[in-house]
């Protein structure tokens, strides 16, 4: 079959389109932006791609089209599309039909720390020689690109709440059936498409309504909104964590969450679990994908074993450079809740005496919005200064900020250069006298400040 993904350079919909080919289907596709990693990607793998939406693409006369949900009416291939009667399919839709149905489903959801959770799951897996497929919202260290099917009944996705296409608003997860659910937290987010928190909840409940008898859910029990989610029906067995109804639980070692174990309810140590991540939110993601493996007959010391030789995807407080005394960072992290926590885990793992600065750029549409902007100017409380860039598409009034971060906050609205410019004399200042630690934080390309810095801060440093 000659399937056509039409925004195929999103990490989403690279994947599908890898799994697709890797399942035996000619694979061609198209995006606006054609730009690696995932046109990298997908170049290796023998996937032709055009650039832009034009209607002439069709004359390839696909099969089955996957519509991805950056793909909206008025574009002249979906006009064509409709107007000449081709299948189509969202992403989702393609995996439930093509792929999913056959396979025992691990799904990630929350909205945080899927992307991290998936991958940890997925190694744990890997290394208990269960050989899994996946779709990964970003790219295992450890296998080194973001998707592939195999020809194991297991099969872990990264369980987006985001709508699937135009003519599909439903939550990708929706689609996906799974027997096996984490939910790691709900808060809200994405407000171009959720009018309120209780609109995310509901979409959750769709997915826990489908788990069947024989599933189960995974969530944390001490997160209201996700508690709340479970209690408009639960059908399928639960592991509340941090309940006493919960068979396992997590004991933290280390105060920035590097080492942890699991134990059963009398106390007794089922594993110890020592990563190469630091925050408490890494060893809480970690502790959910063991509950999973586990849940799919991996043992917690197999499990434990995995985690030890697991390395963080991708944009996930990834090393980007060392200069002198200074360490740059890049880092997926847009929501209060995740900016708050990266940085409590670094701080937690260098000490109270080492100075960090966080460079960040509100790129999502929630942050474009202003949804959760009375949440932000607190969240870089562990920092020791802050640069935020206002980009053009940013809609309210930053100066909130300035009022609401206990340290020192900068807004630069003029360009990246100008940005740059004023993160390296501060990185440099401070690294005079200890060692500086730099977080960029994005959920987009961000215009590259994270390599234009590390080499500014080299000519910088003569080095």
């Amino acid at each position: 079959m000659h399937i056509h993904i039409l925004g195929i350079c999103g990490t989403f919909m690279g994947g599908i389109a890898l799994i697709a080919k890797q399942a035996g289907h000619k694979v061609t596709g198209s995006d606006q932006n054609v730009y690696p990693p995932m046109s990298d990607e997908l170049k290796e793998a023998g996937i032709e791609i055009y650039q832009g939406y034009g209607a002439e693409q069709l004359d390839c006369k696909p099969d089955l089209i996957v519509v991805g949900n950056v793909i909206k009416r008025g574009m002249p291939v979906i006009e064509r599309m409709l107007d000449e009667r081709f299948n189509y399919v969202s992403g989702p839709g393609f995996l439930e039909d093509l792929y999913l149905r056959s396979k025992t489903v691990l799904a990630v959801s929350g909205t945080h720390g899927k992307t991290t959770t998936s991958a940890m799951l997925t190694w744990i897996l890997e290394y208990a020689k269960k050989n899994p497929g996946f779709l990964v919202g970003g790219i295992p260290e450890n296998f080194g690109y973001s998707a592939r099917s195999s020809d194991s009944e297991y099969f872990v996705i990264e369980a987006d709440e985001y709508d699937c296409a135009f003519f599909d608003k439903r939550s990708k997860f929706v689609h996906y059936h799974p027997n096996i659910a984490i939910i790691n937290n709900i808060e809200f987010d994405h407000a171009d498409i959720f009018n309120s928190i209780e609109d995310i909840k509901k979409q959750f409940h769709q997915m826990v309504r489908i788990i069947p008898s024989s599933g189960t859910v995974i969530y944390p029990a001490h997160d209201q909104n996700v508690v709340d989610t479970i209690k408009k029906g639960l059908w399928s067995k639960p592991l509340a964590v941090g309940d006493s109804s919960c068979p396992y639980q997590l004991r933290i070692d280390k105060e920035d969450g590097s080492k942890f174990s699991v134990l059963d309810t009398i106390g007794e140590l089922l594993c110890s679990v020592e990563l190469k991540a630091t925050g408490l939110h890494n060893a809480h993601n970690a502790f959910m994908a063991l509950l999973a493996a586990h849940e799919v007959g991996v043992d917690f010391k197999e499990g434990a074993q995995a985690l030890g030789k697991f390395k963080m995807p991708k944009r996930r407080m990834e090393l980007v450079g060392e200069i002198g005394n200074i360490k740059v960072y890049d880092d997926f992290a847009h929501h209060p809740t995740a900016i708050a926590t990266t940085i409590e885990g670094l701080r937690k793992s260098v000490g109270a005496d080492k100075h960090i600065i966080c460079v960040f750029e509100p790129r999502s549409n929630s942050m474009k919005m202003g949804a959760n902007s009375e949440l932000l100017g607190a969240s870089f409380k562990d920092a020791d200064e802050v640069f935020v860039y206002q980009n053009e598409a940013v809609s309210w009034d930053m100066s909130i900020l300035v009022r609401d971060c206990p340290k020192p906050l900068t807004i630069v609205d003029t360009n990246t250069a100008d940005l740059i410019a004023q993160v390296v004399a501060a990185a440099t200042a401070a690294a005079t006298k200890d060692n500086t630690y730099v977080i960029v934080m994005s959920n987009g390309g961000f215009e590259n400040v994270k390599g234009r810095l590390v080499e500014a801060l080299k000519q910088a440093n003569n080095l």
